[in-house]
């Protein structure tokens, strides 16, 4: 169950650090309490967590999209970057997905 929270609270990071670049300190705030959610022990907060990593996955993918756009735009190499950003999303939904988990739902009753 540790490494279910550990993976999340890194995706948790690196969404703040993304919101960070960007100069949006109250995004970043909200990125750095939501693990915080893990301490009160009741279902809705379990979702609200699922769903707020589904939510970083698309912020993730939007991210790409407009990053290898602006690339290709300049004509500069792009393909590094799509791969970076695509990685990333994929670990954040991942961190998502198991919230889902049995052991974290017994944890987390309803």
């Amino acid at each position: 169950m540790s490494v279910r929270i550990g993976l999340f609270v890194i995706a948790a990071l690196l969404l703040g650090a993304h919101f960070l670049r960007a100069g949006n300190f109250l995004l970043v705030t909200l990125c750095l309490a939501t693990p915080l959610l893990f301490l009160y022990r009741k279902r809705w907060s379990l979702i609200l967590l699922q769903l707020t990593a589904y939510g970083a996955t698309a912020t993730w993918l939007r991210a790409a999209v407009e990053l290898v756009e602006f690339r290709q735009q300049a004509g500069r190499p792009w393909t590094a970057a799509a791969l970076i950003l695509g990685a990333v999303a994929v670990f954040t939904l991942v961190a998502g997905l198991l919230m889902n988990s049995r052991c974290l739902r017994e944890r987390y009753p309803l």
